[in-house]
């Protein structure tokens, strides 16, 4: 499943029933992309889509039962592989990954902003 198809389908298994409008902000994604995928899922029988009633310039969209069970399916998978990826790590060590990564993300961040200033 591609990244984009994944986030989709998780972020509505977390948050429940979202706007296209919501689901592009918050994934970073253009409306065509969320309408082209959230019409897949559609088609495939995992989402349902319905205008929103307080406000008929949005279309909501929300999990079918089918949609909730693959991404409870998915959920489960992606802890398991967590389980088995991290295996003899300690505690401590995966800490200090945790504070390594987010000392990177700072750093691509800064060299970005500086990138742009120029």
């Amino acid at each position: 499943m591609s990244r984009p198809r994944l986030q989709v389908l998780m972020r509505l298994w977390r948050d429940g029933e979202t706007s296209h409008s919501d689901l592009r902000r918050i994934l970073s994604l253009d409306g065509a992309s969320v309408t082209r995928l959230i019409k897949e899922f559609e088609g495939e029988g995992m989402i349902s889509r319905r205008i929103d009633p307080e406000d008929n310039r949005y279309t909501l969209a929300r999990l079918t039962p089918e949609g909730e069970r693959v991404a409870a399916e998915l959920a489960c998978a992606h802890q398991a592989y967590q389980v088995r990826l991290l295996d003899g790590v300690t505690g401590e060590e995966q800490e200090i990954v945790l504070r390594a990564l987010d000392r990177l993300r700072v750093n691509v961040e800064r060299i970005e902003r500086d990138r742009a200033d120029r």
